[in-house]
């Protein structure tokens, strides 16, 4: 097992990665899986505050959880108040009131936090 250490610098979070790629396949109970499972707690750290991740755009996730469910803005009507609001927020002229949240995170599983975002 490497020594492990902090991770400071965007050189040692490239090393933490190379000795992540390295080990991922160690077997749980191992001390090579005991030094993944704390490299990757401290990547994750690192990632936090060097390289976040922003949420998605609300309206452009509620497009993608259509498509990926193979959804049609009708499908939507009953959730969110009928085919023309459905379209208005779609097309960004209307905001989601809490209720249109709800039933949008109800039904395509998108979280309040995403949702919230374009509020």
């Amino acid at each position: 097992m490497n020594a492990i250490k902090p991770i400071r610098t965007e050189a040692d979070y490239q090393q933490a990665l190379t000795r992540i790629e390295s080990i991922f396949e160690a077997t749980p109970g191992t001390a090579e899986f005991d030094e993944l499972d704390v490299l990757t707690t401290l990547v994750q750290a690192y990632d936090a505050v060097h390289h976040p991740v922003p949420e998605p755009d609300p309206i452009e996730y509620i497009k993608y959880k259509m498509q990926e469910q193979g959804l049609r803005q009708r499908d939507l009507a009953e959730w969110l108040g009928g085919e023309s609001r459905v379209s208005e927020i779609l097309n960004r002229k209307r905001k989601l009131t809490a209720k249109m949240m709800k039933a949008l995170h109800d039904n395509l599983g998108i979280s309040a936090e995403v949702l919230l975002a374009g509020a």
